[in-house]
């Protein structure tokens, strides 16, 4: 079959015959002929793919045509949806496959009717914009086959009615609700359970096998084969699946959901409202006492202050007494049989956090304005993902265009724990010797210096000018990119800066402006593409170098430390490298883009690291002279 792969993405196949614009590329079809052999030999494959290859394609087409049950996931839902309805459909039109597909997502993402109901029952809506946003879902779920809520444009994203008409775990009535045989949700996992081929995304995917692990059954149906795009995001997604988290939210939403409960059951809320009362005093009391420590750390820092323990342990008593007032009215109805449970599980979860004994787990803490989470995360997160894969018995493919660290995969492998993985690395098919030009501006200062953003903004002007606009400016910190947006607001270019509005939002300005200059932190470093002329340039400030306020990375160095490593070389750099390389690959998206990419931290040339980060890079040109990129916007 690995053949047959290969001649279908080949010159003379049906794609390059029946796709407008296909172009057939040896990468991918190298690439489709080692997922067909891992799907074939339940293989684990990392497969590096540089931006071009077409790598949806090189999945999709093994998947499709191995006759095996296959997961695919996804980092974002947008690439979720694009895959399903658009690359999807085209694969199986094109190959003939006859198969069952289907679309998964979170529970959030899937209207409640139960929900809907009880909210336009209960009336109190806060705006006539809410109202109306009611009337469209209650129209639109009359004729929606789906209930997934990227259906529908008038009730935005961040509109408070979603948690409002969407179901959580907790909430769910699950088979005991009047409209279970009309769920949204029932209807989307039974398709999923009948699929050969089910598209989801990490969320939903590290959700499903951590429920699955401890034993209550499972969303995804089992499968022969996993595909995981956009796999660089998966140990910071595991990290969070794998963790234990204790927050104030959750007892907040308890307490609210309990006396609400309440409200059909005569009596209850008689037994419940004191707990209820003396839980939530607590909470606000433990709130106060941690309003000195720093936003983030490692728990030690609360183990430290005997007042803020003091009050922890009272909460831990506080919930006690809660959970044996529930007991007493488990019974009385559906409702608070799982209010009883979600109280069980808090009592469990505070218990397990509050616990430092474990060694191989770090326990640290967050703050937010009003409320703070206690979580404990594995240490390591090789041995847990291992036995998943192993439980799994499925091929395990994880692609990306940004796994290795100047052609070699040791440390992504390492953190998966992924012990002899069959690796491929496959560069972009584009030509960035002729697309491309990296800039090092000469004579800026290191990025510890307080006036360093200044200067960045100095050597970005005269790009800027050369480019007319059309650029990315990405920043490792938020207050860099503020400081940034000061500095650029005279400039003769639309600005647009994150923070400011919703990033689709943004993204469709910039897109539309024809000479916009984007500003961006985190979240636009990876996953937004911009082809054409829109986008010539990249300018990225520093290397992304991981903030060292995080507790459980300060953990896993001094591990690493104790062990006799390197914690600097073995995993700061590898990180921060593929961290770069996901920067920089928003610069050339299509066979015809061109661009300038500058980067502003100069350790690349004076730290002997630095080369290590720019041999990680597409193979373009570097210069050091401003001449050189005024030169390659005339030519």
């Amino acid at each position: 079959m690995t053949h047959d792969v290969r001649d279908l993405l080949g010159a003379e196949g049906p794609f390059a015959r029946e796709v407008p614009g296909f172009a057939p590329r040896a990468s991918q079809q190298e690439m489709a002929e080692a997922v067909a052999e891992a799907i074939a030999e339940r293989h684990i494959l990392i497969a590096e793919a540089g931006t071009g290859t077409g790598k949806t394609f090189a999945y999709l087409v093994p998947a499709i045509v191995s006759g095996k049950r296959v997961i695919v996931s996804t980092g974002t839902k947008t690439l979720q949806d694009q895959l399903f309805h658009r690359d999807l459909p085209r694969v199986r039109q094109v190959t003939g496959a006859r198969i069952k597909a289907a679309l998964l997502k979170g529970r959030a993402n899937y209207l409640c009717l139960y929900r809907l109901d009880q909210t336009h029952k209960d009336g109190r809506l806060a705006s006539r914009e809410q109202v109306a946003q009611l009337q469209a879902l209650r129209a639109w779920a009359g004729r929606s086959s789906s209930g997934d809520r990227n259906e529908i444009a008038e009730v935005p994203e961040d509109s408070p009615l979603w948690p409002r008409v969407t179901s959580t775990a907790e909430n769910c009535l699950g088979a005991d609700c009047p409209m279970f045989n009309d769920c949204f949700v029932v209807k989307a996992r039974r398709a999923a359970q009948e699929a050969d081929l089910v598209v989801v995304n990490h969320h939903l995917l590290f959700a499903d096998l951590a429920i699955k692990q401890e034993g209550f059954g499972e969303i995804l149906p089992g499968a022969n084969a996993f595909v995981l795009d956009e796999a660089h995001q998966i140990p910071d997604l595991a990290g969070q699946f794998f963790s234990v988290s204790f927050s104030a939210r959750q007892l907040q939403e308890l307490g609210s959901d309990a006396e609400a409960e309440c409200g059909s059951v005569t009596g209850a809320f008689a037994v419940l409202r004191e707990p209820i009362a003396n839980v939530t005093s607590v909470l606000r009391r433990v709130r106060l006492a941690l309003d000195k420590l720093p936003q983030r750390g490692a728990f030690a820092a609360i183990e430290d202050d005997r007042f803020a323990m003091a009050e922890l342990r009272e909460l831990q008593e506080a919930l006690r007494t809660l959970e044996a007032a529930l007991a007493t009215q488990a019974e009385r109805s559906r409702g608070l049989t799982t209010m009883h449970e979600r109280c069980q599980g808090l009592v469990e979860k505070l218990d397990q956090v509050l616990d430092g004994s474990a060694r191989d787990w770090v326990h640290w803490y967050e703050l937010t304005s009003q409320g703070f989470s206690l979580n404990a995360t594995p240490l390591d997160l090789a041995p847990p993902l291992r036995a998943l894969r192993q439980q799994s018995r499925a091929a395990w493919i994880l692609t990306s265009a940004t796994l290795s660290v100047a052609g070699e995969f040791g440390h992504f492998a390492r953190q998966l724990g992924l012990d002899d993985p069959v690796t491929l690395s496959l560069s972009s098919p584009f030509d960035y010797a002729r697309q491309a030009l990296t800039y090092l501006p000469r004579g800026l200062p290191d990025p510890s210096a307080p006036d360093f953003t200044d200067r960045v903004v100095d050597a970005a002007l005269p790009v800027l000018r050369a480019s007319c606009g059309r650029a990315f400016l990405l920043f490792t910190s938020h207050r860099a990119l503020r400081r940034a947006a000061e500095r650029l607001a005279s400039q003769p270019y639309p600005l647009f800066v994150q923070g400011t509005a919703p990033r689709h939002q943004l993204l469709a300005g910039f897109r539309a402006s024809g000479n916009g200059v984007l500003l961006g932190a985190a979240s636009f470093w990876e996953g937004v593409d911009v082809a054409g002329e829109a986008l010539s340039c990249v300018i990225i400030d520093k290397l992304p170098f991981a903030a060292p306020d995080d507790p459980v990375l300060e953990a896993r160095l001094a591990a690493m430390r104790d062990a006799g490593g390197n914690p600097f070389v073995q995993w700061q750099i590898p990180s921060a490298v593929i961290a770069l390389k996901q920067g920089a690959g928003r610069l050339i998206r299509d066979v015809d883009d061109r661009g300038v990419l500058v980067l502003c931290d100069p350790r690349l040339t004076t730290r002997p690291y630095g080369k290590l980060f720019l041999r990680s890079l597409p193979p373009s040109p570097i210069t050091r002279e401003l001449g050189d990129v005024d030169d390659f916007f005339c030519a």
